[in-house]
């Protein structure tokens, strides 16, 4: 697997999207109608993710929870009730099917939750994938990558960022081996902690 996205969270959505236009990121919505996250593609690697909310329901986690889902609604509010900043890192690989990934974390005796996913973007793209969420929060959580490809080919932000470089990602000791079996992105750098530490760019060469 490969770095995905990182999960950013933001109070407001609409005022995140300008503030990151006047830093010379090219930022489209998530969908057209009630947007609660943005997205800033890069052509290479993990894109960023600004989210306001998960956009779900406070009766759907109570119904999650009645269903034995308790973890993932753990998550959802994690994600909802954050402070603001880098909150969650995914992972993606690029089957139809998490098969691979599911059998790595009934190895090591980690349950979880998968699910279809769906979202109409703002060009009309019907992306389609499949998330797989583990019950432990400081494990990343798994993507197949999308049916359609929106990323930007060739591109370079207006601020000369090309991409994401670097992902600081801190978890427990004992969680390093899951997420090393399971991604082999060099992009992703891991450390005893907690949370994402760091975001490094980079930036074009400019010919003179």
């Amino acid at each position: 697997m490969k770095t995905s996205h990182i999960v950013y969270k933001v109070d407001d959505l609409h005022r995140a999207v300008k503030e990151y236009k006047e830093k010379g990121f090219v930022v489209e919505y998530g969908k057209k109608k009630n947007p609660y996250n943005a997205i800033i593609y890069f052509s290479e690697g993990p894109y960023l993710e600004l989210l306001a909310s998960t956009g779900m329901p406070e009766i759907m986690k109570r119904i999650l929870r009645m269903l034995g889902k308790s973890k993932l609604t753990d998550r959802l509010n994690d994600w909802d009730n954050h402070k603001g900043g880098p909150c969650g890192v995914a992972l993606e690989n690029y089957k139809t099917d998490l098969r691979e990934e599911k059998g790595i974390l009934e190895k090591y005796k980690q349950g979880y939750f998968e699910m279809l996913s769906r979202r109409n973007d703002t060009k009309g793209r019907k992306l389609r994938f499949t998330c797989l969420f583990p019950d432990e929060m400081q494990l990343p959580f798994l993507m197949t990558y999308f049916n359609i490809d929106p990323k930007p080919v060739n591109f370079i932000h207006p601020n000369g960022i090309r991409r994401i470089k670097n992902i600081s990602f801190g978890t427990r000791e004992e969680l390093i081996p899951i997420i090393k079996e399971l991604c082999d992105d060099p992009v992703l750098t891991l450390f005893i902690g907690r949370g994402i530490k760091d975001l490094e760019f980079e930036y074009a060469v400019r010919e003179i």
